[in-house]
């Protein structure tokens, strides 16, 4: 719920930040981002320093991963999240606003995700993921395999959390967008006496899905509460901005777009192993190799998409000039 509620207050997107960053059109979304994935690292690094959090045995680090499966994964998120207009966490923050866009987006990316696990995608994400794999440990560790320690990670979260400062003052984000962005990314970590838990969007919504569709399902957990836990914090910071709306598709060009763009979402999200908060924020803010990879990937196909199919209609959109 606090997530749901700081993401829809902040405006919280990773695509938004890497629109912002390539085509050089400010610093308001960049720094949004910034706060979200320093925080991560600050808090993660902080506690870990302090003795208050064990992330040895995270999925992240713990277990072997896929290069291969990162970075192609990565890529076709990146490029999924700017066909759909947003990533996975936003089309589940904009649905509950009342953008049915965002519904069927993440319907699709949800049975996509669900697909890939297990489904008739399935062999294609494991025959992907086989192709470049690491072993689990010291070897997804980027601070063990760059001997720079939790010190050296808190350093490098306190770096980019005075970058993103600096550019919110350029940007003079309101106080607001400033807050919700640094809850977005304290609340991408989840701590408690049992195993770690971090949020991502992309095996909770197929977990949710199946819920749905054959009952009684998984049991609930964290997972299982995460997607209507958002929905509803959304909701509710929506509903208080009054800032509720319905808003469809203007034509069948674009709802076409926006179903391949959730399917590669769905794909790759599943094969990089985590979303843009999934990866690129509780991954990275542990320093996994993996979820590095996909964060690169993310913001590598996600730049190429925009440059490729939507700035030369932004182009094409411009009214002429008259000599």
């Amino acid at each position: 719920v606090l997530f749901g509620i700081c993401a829809q207050r902040s405006r919280f997107c990773l695509r938004s930040a890497v629109v912002e960053f390539w085509n050089r059109q400010g610093t308001a979304k960049l720094a949004i981002w910034l706060f979200a994935f320093s925080s991560a690292i600050v808090a993660t690094q902080l506690f870990i320093t302090q003795g208050w959090l064990d992330v040895g045995q995270a999925r992240q680090l713990s277990a072997a991963g896929s290069l291969s499966g990162a970075l192609v994964g990565g890529l076709l998120f990146g490029i999924g999240m700017i066909l759909a207009r947003g990533c996975s966490s936003r089309m589940l923050v904009l649905a509950a606003n009342g953008n049915l866009r965002a519904l069927l987006t993440g319907l699709i990316f949800a049975v996509a995700a669900q697909s890939s696990l297990s489904g008739v995608l399935s062999p294609a994400r494991t025959w992907l993921s086989g192709l470049w794999t690491i072993e689990g440990g010291a070897a997804r560790d980027l601070l063990a395999t760059f001997h720079l320690g939790q010190a050296g990670g808190l350093v490098f979260g306190l770096v980019w959390l005075a970058t993103a400062i600096h550019f919110a003052q350029r940007a003079r984000l309101a106080r607001r967008e400033w807050l919700g962005s640094i809850g977005v990314g304290i609340g991408a970590q989840s701590f408690e006496i049992i195993p770690v838990q971090s949020l991502s969007f992309t095996g909770p919504s197929a977990n949710v899905l199946m819920l749905v569709l054959s009952p009684p399902g998984q049991p609930w957990n964290f997972d299982i509460g995460l997607v209507p836990g958002v929905v509803l914090g959304s909701f509710l910071a929506a509903l208080w901005g009054k800032e509720l709306k319905l808003e469809g598709f203007k034509d069948g060009h674009s709802m076409r777009r926006y179903i391949v763009g959730a399917l590669c979402m769905g794909f790759g999200g599943m094969l990089a192993g985590g979303c843009a908060v999934g990866a690129g924020v509780s991954g990275a803010s542990v320093f996994a190799l993996t979820a590095w990879l996909a964060l690169i990937g993310m913001w590598l196909g996600a730049g190429l998409t925009d440059r490729l199919v939507d700035r030369p209609r932004k182009l094409d959109e411009r009214p002429a000039v008259l000599a």
